[in-house]
């Protein structure tokens, strides 16, 4: 953690201080306008009390979905302030704008340890293009600047990366801090053996990071439908599954490349249509009929895969095993977070990279067995491809 963070202000630097905090807020809203999954504002709560526990006059700003570059009631984050107030002891006050007279005069309106939650930083057309006057009308509702957005961090915005040069000091929250913490010591110094464990759909979202890690883990073990590509590059029949015939001869290389590292599916579970659950078979990853596609990995994969997860003592996990939305194909996926979680029991350091992963593990109740789940699914292969973060990148050096 080579970046300051709150922990490194000291009380003066924070008491009566307006805290302009980037949040990550992009939550999902049903049709009754009612936030379904709160995830994200609790993972921030941690850093809101730290800096209302230090006197901090708490300003938010945060982007929810991808309204056109203008102001839209569906993306208004007034639902957002109504969860967080139900989430915290402190006061919550929602404001209408994020960048003009009366949000400046709303921040300043503000007592100790209080929050005030600021509409959609999108609803700016130069939010997305990094424009240097927003930056400069974000920076002015601060005293100093917390980035606590990892979920946004690989994006150069104007309330990511743009405001921290126009507002000093600019630091890490506490949940910024976790995931560079969690996310950098897994690539840096991991505990061994490591494994990771890539799924999803296609190849393509993956090369970088399969070429990232494959040098530093002890074993990388693939899943989801991008093992179609592999299979293809090994001349096996694919049947109907998702295939990238571009990619075949990077997965070609890959594999020459690998060696004994890559471990691909042994076996599969297909089906002729994903919506023909009940037809679900299990077949050896050289048999999987011409009319039919793999939607999961098979058992006896699964067993090995385990095997594997309970040898390690750092795991990290990118991507689902399967189309883990529809049973019996989450099987694979759940098999995993099941070996996870107890392999995070025995000790090991078990991270999940955001995504759907994240979601299948939420969804399997297991969030809170792990070491660490990234709020941040784009953010963690980008930080995992060895690339640099915008939103890190601004921040103060230690």
């Amino acid at each position: 953690m080579l970046k300051k963070s709150v922990r490194d202000l000291t009380d003066s630097d924070l008491r009566g201080k307006r805290a302009l905090v980037r949040v990550d807020f992009n939550v999902p809203l049903d049709d009754a306008r009612q936030v379904t999954d709160d995830t994200r504002i609790v993972a921030a709560l941690p850093t809101l009390e730290y800096l209302a526990g230090h006197g901090a006059r708490i300003v938010l700003l945060s982007h929810l979905g991808r309204p056109k570059g203008g102001p839209d009631p569906r993306y208004s984050l007034a639902p957002v302030a109504a969860r967080l107030a139900e989430r915290t002891q402190r006061p919550v006050r929602f404001h209408a704008t994020s960048a003009d007279a009366s949000a400046l005069a709303a921040t300043r309106s503000l007592g100790d340890g209080e929050i005030l939650l600021l509409e959609n930083t999108r609803f700016h057309a130069g939010d997305e293009t990094n424009d240097d006057a927003l930056s400069k009308a974000f920076a002015a509702l601060g005293d100093l600047y917390v980035n606590d957005a990892f979920g946004s961090a690989h994006r150069a915005h104007a309330s990511t990366a743009g405001v921290a040069a126009f507002l000093k000091p600019a630091v890490a929250g506490l949940l910024m801090e976790r995931e560079l913490d969690y996310l950098g010591r897994a690539i840096a110094e991991p505990k061994r053996p490591f494994i990771a464990i890539l799924g999803g759909a296609k190849v393509s979202g993956k090369i970088d990071v399969i070429e990232a890690l494959l040098p530093k883990v002890d074993g990388l073990l693939v899943g989801g439908a991008m093992a179609c590509t592999f299979f293809k590059a090994m001349s096996l029949e694919t049947g109907t599954s998702l295939v990238e015939p571009d990619r075949v001869e990077l997965a070609t290389v890959l594999l020459e490349r690998a060696g004994y590292r890559l471990t691909l599916p042994h076996d599969a579970t297909v089906s002729p249509s994903m919506d023909n659950p009940g037809a679900a078979h299990a077949v050896k990853r050289d048999a999987i009929p011409p009319d039919e596609a793999m939607f999961d990995i098979g058992p006896e994969t699964l067993k090995s895969y385990e095997r594997a997860i309970l040898s390690a003592k750092t795991i990290l996990w990118n991507g689902p095993m399967g189309v883990f939305e529809k049973p019996p194909f989450d099987a694979g996926t759940l098999g995993i977070a099941h070996a996870m979680a107890t392999a995070t029991r025995a000790g090991a350091t078990t991270i999940v990279g955001g995504g759907d992963s994240a979601a299948a593990v939420a969804a399997a109740g297991l969030d809170q067995s792990m070491s660490h789940v990234s709020t941040g699914g784009g953010a963690s292969l980008e930080f995992l491809e060895g690339k640099s973060l915008p939103g890190v990148a601004a921040l103060d050096n230690k």
